[in-house]
């Protein structure tokens, strides 16, 4: 009984035997000898394995406990209730990430984008008029020489 529930929960949660060796730090070998009956886990690795498997350890010995008492009923309430307030606060700290992400992302396009903007205008503003600047500059400096050397003949 004990090695079926272990091999069908497994499979329906989706572990190779493999896989779910290694979650329990065991071999391979070791989890297929469970499921076959040849042995069966210590105490402390089979708390480990309903753990893992989402499952009371009652379940994988193939008994469930149908009676609960007020002060079992009142530690699941208990642990329902630490439960969810772990399950709000993960969920607002994942909402806090994806808002920031989602900021830093936004502000990296922006830059990006207004890079692109600049070199677009750059471009644009050279295959329009593609000797204008350098015309500009000559100019400027032919009329300094021409000052300067003017300057130099007014000396002499």
């Amino acid at each position: 009984m004990l090695g079926e529930n272990i091999r069908n929960l497994r499979k329906q949660k989706g572990y190779s035997q493999d896989t779910f060796a290694q979650q329990l730090n065991v071999v391979r070998q070791t989890v297929s000898k469970w499921e076959k009956g040849y042995s069966v886990p210590d105490a402390e690795t089979l708390r480990e394995i309903a753990e893992l498997l989402e499952t009371p350890v009652s379940v994988l010995l193939g008994s469930t406990i149908e009676e609960t008492t007020a002060e079992n009923a009142s530690r699941e309430d208990e642990i329902a209730k630490q439960l969810a307030i772990f399950n709000n606060q993960l969920a607002e700290r994942t909402a806090r990430r994806r808002k920031t992400i989602r900021t830093i992302l936004i502000v990296i396009g922006a830059a990006i984008l207004i890079n692109i903007i600049i070199v677009i205008a750059g471009v644009i503003q050279f295959t329009i008029h593609p000797g204008e600047a350098h015309k500009e500059e000559v100019e400027t400096v032919d009329e300094g020489l021409l000052i300067e050397e003017y300057d130099v003949w007014e000396n002499v």
